[in-house]
């Protein structure tokens, strides 16, 4: 079974501010997310390090898929 978690240990996780995965979700979320009734978010472990696998980079030049306009 896949850990959920909430908003608070997800940004833990991550090691990002719960703001940056607030504005992730209100900006069309990069990062997948659950809404469990009418105010619950919960994030699955393997969507999170699926994100972090995403960031990989090899050069500090190259641009983020997700951030290309």
């Amino acid at each position: 079974m896949n850990e959920l978690l909430s908003t608070t240990l997800a940004a833990k996780y991550l090691c990002v501010s719960k703001a940056f995965l607030e504005r992730d979700r209100w900006a069309g979320a990069r990062i997948p997310f659950i809404k469990i009734g009418s105010r619950a978010v919960r994030y699955r472990v393997s969507d999170l390090d699926s994100y972090i696998d995403q960031q990989v980079r090899y050069s500090t030049s190259e641009v983020s898929v997700t951030g290309a306009s």
